[in-house]
Formats: structure tokens, sequence, C-alpha cells
């Protein structure tokens, strides 16, 4: 079955051309596209989407508002960022509300579409000098104007909820490892897999990979003279 795709994106030419790349792969298919927020989250449930990406600069509603709400309406849909932003605190604010990844445009189809398998599969694709400014956030104890800043240090009893078998595979998530993969490492089934990412996402107070992943690595790692 193609995953099934929907496009968030108000210049119409560039929604255009998303919709086009993603109909250029044959694992890809695009069910809507959707020239503003409002729209996004009246006509998406109905189109029962598996991955959305998404702009942040929309007229109206904001990309990151966007991404709150139908994470809310869809919680199985995996929402990747594609955006000029590269400051943290427009990456922050859209893994808090829910993304699973964060893309810098231009993105080539190439990358577009690998992005799109990647978090289909459990991934959480990101810009790689973006990934390093999420844990470099949380292991030099991100600003509290941060989003996703944690209430308490990384130590907090937050992480220390954890079972055992959640924080293997919390572990394995921040290692690279994607959902199937975990569930053949640890011989359990990909839908508990889910589960357990579930339950993390609830214990972690986020609603995102990279949030329960970064802060995973901050709580191992905590900054020197912190534990």
């Amino acid at each position: 079955m193609a995953i099934r795709v929907i496009v968030v994106e108000d210049d119409s030419r560039l929604r255009a051309g998303l919709s086009e790349m993603v109909n250029s792969d044959a694992a890809c298919v695009c069910v809507g596209a959707f020239g503003s927020g409002e729209e996004a989250v009246a006509g998406a449930p109905e189109l029962d989407p598996q991955v959305a990406v998404m702009d942040i600069n929309l007229p109206g509603m904001d990309g990151i508002e966007c991404v709150r709400q139908l994470a809310s309406k869809l919680p199985e849909l995996q929402i990747v960022m594609l955006t000029v932003y590269q400051d943290t605190d427009n990456l922050f604010r859209a893994l808090a509300a829910g993304a699973h990844g964060y893309l810098v445009k231009p993105a080539r189809a190439r990358d577009l579409l690998a992005a799109i398998r990647d978090i289909h599969q459990g991934g959480a694709p990101m810009t790689s000098a973006l990934a390093r400014k999420v844990v470099d956030a949380f292991r030099n104890q991100a600003p509290a104007s941060s989003p996703l800043s944690p209430a308490a240090s990384p130590q907090s009893a937050d992480s220390d909820e954890l079972a055992p078998r959640e924080k293997e595979v919390l572990d394995l998530l921040a290692q690279g490892f994607s959902y199937k993969e975990i569930a053949d490492q640890l011989t359990i089934g990909f839908a508990t897999v889910h589960t357990y990412v579930l339950r993390i996402y609830k214990k972690l107070h986020v609603r995102s990979k990279n949030a329960a992943v970064a802060r995973w690595l901050g709580y191992k790692n905590p900054p020197p003279g912190d534990g």
C-alpha cells in the first residue's frame, strides 16, 4: 500500500510541485493538498493520511498551530515540517506541537521522499544541523522560554517513571532504530513498539519522537555538574 500523504503549503506553485514529487514515487500517493491550516484541519481527517508535509509560514492559522490541531484529530499522523526557518525557536515549537521531522527548504525530491518513507517507518528525519541543536539544547538545559524545556531537570521523575522496557525502546529510538528494527531487536510486535512509544510520550509529556529522544539524551548525559 502506498503511503498516504497530504501537503500543506500556501504557495500554489510549490504546493503543486510538492504534490508531484510525492506522486513521482510509487511508494507514495498525495491524497490531498491544502493552501491553509484551516483547510487542512477541516479536510484532512476524511482523507486518512499517514504523513503530512507541512509549511510553518501559513496565512491565518500558522503551521505550528495546524500541527497541534492535526495531532489532536489524527494521533497516528506523522508530520514533517518543510520550512525556510532554521532557528531553534520555531524548531522547538514545531516539535512541541507534535511534529516528527523538520527539513529546511529547498528540499530535493529524493530528500523529501526519503524523509516521508523514514517518518512512516518510525524515523525522525531532520536536517543534521538542526538535530544537533536539539541535542545541545537539552544537554545544556534548554532555556525556560523554549516550549520543549522540561519543567524540571532532565533527571526529573518523568524519566524515572519509565518502565525498563520503555527505557529500552527509547534508548533504541535515540540510536536511530526504526519501529520495525526495534520490534526485531526486542522480539516484539510492531504494534507493541508503537504502544510503548505512546506510553513514553505520555510519561515524558512530549508529542513527538524527537522531543522524547532529546529529553532522554539529556537524562542520560547531563551537563557537567548536574549529576
